[in-house]
């Protein structure tokens, strides 16, 4: 399931070229993600290594997984929300194997955003991996 996504993914971020235009895309998903329907703005939810403030709660621990996030940037918003994409109803084996910076590699993204960001999308799949 995972691999399908990000190679969904890839397909998505290779029709823009231009670095400006993928980051634009991660603010449009960020957008579209909109507010989230539960208060998961909590110290308990807090993703550590983000620049920003970002959130994730667990809907489900259990096969399929699902969880959701959200953030006061909309930059983080759109990578957490690509993150969304990649977690939910995936299994517990394929969200052991992800690497961050090798998904965003794959997507085109790993020279579209700081490291900053980088390291934010890299503590987001740590607190997953952690937590399950």
């Amino acid at each position: 399931m995972i691999n399908k996504t990000i190679e969904g993914l890839k397909s998505e971020f290779n029709i823009l070229e231009n670095p400006m235009d993928k980051y634009q895309y991660i603010i449009d998903i960020g957008k579209e993600k909109g507010e989230t329907n539960h208060d998961i703005r909590s110290e308990a939810n807090l993703i550590k290594g983000c620049v920003s403030q970002a959130w994730m709660h667990f809907e489900s621990k259990d096969y399929p997984f699902k969880i959701v996030t959200d953030s006061d940037a909309l930059i983080v918003k759109g990578l957490l929300g690509i993150l969304e994409r990649i977690i939910n109803n995936s299994t517990l084996e394929e969200i052991k194997d992800i690497n961050g910076s090798k998904i965003l590699n794959e997507i085109g993204l790993g020279y579209s955003i700081s490291s900053q960001r980088t390291n934010g999308f890299i503590g987001a799949i740590n607190k997953i991996k952690l937590e399950l």
